[in-house]
């Protein structure tokens, strides 16, 4: 059986809609014929047992939603016709992630990262390691995605890193590529960006969000160097903090990035009143030198 025929299996599965109360029902009926047969200070580890087993019940629904309803990591890096990625998305070198955030009508899903070097047909540099991303957009309203509906001019995914400026370190300034993909009406990026590996002694965050290039209309970042969105950012919006070992950071590397970009160290940091957000005009129109575009690619539904 094919990918496409276990999905549909799977949502043709005739769950019923007090699926959850019965379920509910039987664990506590169960805890109560436990309790009569044992003593009063046995009840709180039963207590235990029943609040672990609820929560197993919780996390295998959710699990099981995202395994039937979206492309895993690899699948989508295969539509993208990019083998090698697509197995180092199924190696232990691969983080899966499947968080999730709904916000204004959207659910917005982080699947997972990976990072390495010569893992896709874009970029043969053997020196230049690449973090790749693969995140999902749905609506919560059932409509199905597309490239009609989904512009990657609107929707950003792009990192931020803590202790830098969100208009310092994005998709903008790290060489990102940004791929769109329709499938089953859920519409899917797959990120390819500069390593994020080398600022893995800070917070790296994956921002996702309907809305243009990071800006102090958009984020916030506070005192500590700790990012989030503006309190008055109306539109759909996720901040995901990356799992990054931090044993795998490279100052050196962030030195040279900082280096490279032309600008100085207290405008990457934000100390200084000449940390002003440069004039980055939209993902990939590339209309003003100092601006680096991101390069976006759609694959039509059902092309693999």
């Amino acid at each position: 059986m094919n990918w496409g025929d276990y999905r549909k299996a799977m949502d043709a599965l005739p769950f019923s809609p007090d699926f959850q109360e019965r379920t509910e029902k039987l664990l506590r009926l169960s805890a109560q014929n436990e309790a009569e047969k044992e003593p009063f200070a046995m009840k709180k580890k039963l207590f235990h047992k029943i609040a672990a087993a609820a929560a197993v019940l919780a996390l295998l629904t959710a699990s099981a939603y995202a395994a039937v309803k979206l492309l895993s990591p690899s699948q989508v890096a295969e539509f993208a016709q990019q083998p090698l990625l697509a197995e180092a998305f199924r190696s232990e070198d691969a983080l899966v992630l499947n968080e999730t955030v709904e916000s204004g009508g959207y659910r917005m899903t982080l699947a997972g990262l990976v990072s390495g070097a010569v893992l896709d047909s874009w970029d043969q540099d053997v020196d230049r390691s690449r973090t790749y991303a693969v995140a999902a957009l749905e609506r919560l309203d059932g409509q199905p995605l597309d490239q009609q509906s989904v512009s990657l001019s609107d929707f950003i995914l792009t990192p931020l890193v803590a202790g830098y400026t969100p208009w310092s370190v994005n998709n903008w300034t790290l060489d990102a590529a940004v791929c769109g993909i329709a499938q089953d009406g859920v519409f899917y990026f797959l990120l390819d960006v500069q390593t994020l590996e080398m600022f893995a002694d800070h917070t790296v965050y994956l921002a996702f969000y309907e809305g243009g290039v990071p800006s102090r209309e958009i984020f916030v970042m506070n005192g500590d160097g700790s990012i989030q969105f503006a309190g008055d950012f109306a539109g759909p919006h996720a901040l995901f903090t990356l799992p990054l070992d931090a044993g795998k950071a490279d100052p050196a590397a962030v030195e040279a990035f900082i280096a490279d970009s032309g600008f100085d160290l207290d405008w990457f940091t934000g100390s200084t009143s000449q940390s002003e957000e440069p004039s980055f005009t939209g993902q990939g129109d590339g209309e003003l030198a100092e601006a680096p575009s991101v390069e976006l690619e759609e694959i039509p539904s059902g092309e693999t």
